[in-house]
């Protein structure tokens, strides 16, 4: 036998306005009334409105009146067209799906150059939306309380409006549903969000797109899991398609004209030292895949054009077998020397280097600029190649030659 939800219960708007239904007389019988407040994401037993008639329970609830039952009976029945959901009694998780949809096509929108700050920030207030809703039917309280002379009092905001879990907190309940993966993630997106709002932000659309990408995966397998498949997002979200294709010289060059903010690959690789080698690894904190091009042996397969190999797989292993992930690249002095150089910021000596890293402590781990690795020498990451590069641009004066700087 199924267990009952603890929140498959009436919400006190709907138990006044069952109240003025009994008092109407136009529905006698308890299943009639029934109808009008069961759903798809709620059951509720017919022995609630029983309790109801009989002022067996929730006495002290004042029935609706007669102009609010009038307005109810008249719009009902408010539901999402393409979900079935209830307008007001499902309005959590309708927005969540809204959220998360305009999220998507937001970064997916031609002409955005801060489409990963906007899809973090929208898709923030999806999954709380999200986890509320789950929260709300499970008959959790997210609300959060204080103690004030031994009594637990709801906080207010400066409105009077009662506060709700924000996702961090959400994401740190005993009974959250989120797997470990998914929550990795969102923890990082979090993180990120912070540094948005806090502090400018520019083109961190390729360092986190892999987690952009879990981050859809994620949440439209949580709404499935949580509360049907009916409710997935698949329908509503086509594959973007793009007129370009990005060859590995390409890409270098794009980064290299627009470098990922200092404080924001501080934040990320801070993150990313907490987190073990399979944590990192795992698909709900990153997606990443392999896109080959394909030559269908058959005709039907022609009109693929992207195809997900299942983890497992024959195919999968022979990939994992051909290619594996490149771990993060790591640099020696001399070759950040070199770097520079080729640059055309010849002044910059290895003398420069070390009075540059010894001025900034940039051999501080959690900087995140490098780590002790080849041959148990300190080797630096490619946050640390774009802090000397930033240096260098800001003081040409001081690290190209003479004839150099007379030439910018």
């Amino acid at each position: 036998m199924p267990v009952r939800r603890r929140g498959n219960k009436l919400e006190r708007w709907e138990i006044a306005l069952i109240k003025a239904m009994v008092a109407d007389g136009r529905w006698p019988n308890d299943q009639d009334i029934l109808a009008y407040f069961t759903r798809p994401t709620r059951s509720i037993n017919h022995r609630a409105i029983s309790e109801i008639r009989s002022n067996a329970k929730h006495a002290a609830i004042k029935a609706a009146t007669a102009d609010e039952l009038e307005a109810f009976v008249a719009s009902w029945p408010e539901v999402d067209p393409e979900t079935g959901l209830s307008l007001r009694g499902d309005e959590l998780l309708i927005k969540a799906r809204e959220a998360m949809i305009s999220a998507v096509h937001t970064f997916n929108s031609a002409g955005l150059t801060f489409r990963a700050e906007l899809f973090i920030v929208t898709a923030v207030i999806a999954w709380t939306y999200l986890l509320h809703a789950w929260f709300k039917r499970e008959g959790i309280d997210y609300r959060h309380t204080k103690n004030v002379n031994g009594e637990k009092v709801v906080v207010k905001t400066p409105s009077g409006a009662e506060k709700y879990w924000e996702l961090g907190q959400c994401l740190k309940h005993a009974r959250s549903p989120i797997e470990q993966g998914a929550m990795d993630n969102l923890n990082l997106l979090l993180e990120i969000r912070h540094e948005i709002e806090h502090r400018s932000t520019s083109r961190i659309d390729d360092a986190l797109s892999a987690k952009l990408q879990a981050c859809c995966i994620n949440f439209n397998d949580a709404i499935k899991s949580m509360f049907g498949a009916q409710y997935a997002l698949e329908r509503r979200l086509p594959i973007a398609l793009q007129f370009v294709t990005f060859s590995p010289d390409q890409r270098a060059i794009l980064k290299k004209a627009g470098t990922l903010p200092r404080h924001v690959e501080t934040t990320m690789d801070n993150f990313e030292q907490k987190l073990t080698p399979e944590q990192q690894a795992d698909p709900r904190f990153a997606f990443r895949v392999f896109m080959v091009h394909k030559t269908a042996n058959r005709a039907p397969g022609a009109d693929l054009a992207v195809e997900i190999v299942p983890p497992g797989s024959d195919v999968d292993q022979k990939f994992n077998m051909a290619l594996k992930e490149v771990e993060k690249k790591k640099y020696l002095p001399a070759a950040i020397v070199k770097a520079m150089k080729d640059e055309d910021f010849e002044a910059f000596t290895m003398d420069s280097h070390t009075r540059l890293w010894k001025r900034l402590g940039a051999k501080d781990p959690a900087k995140g600029y490098g780590a002790i690795a080849v041959g148990n020498q300190w080797c630096w990451y490619d946050t640390w190649l774009n802090r000397v590069r930033e240096e260098c641009q800001q003081h040409p004066e001081r690290y190209k030659t003479a004839q150099a700087a007379a030439l910018t």
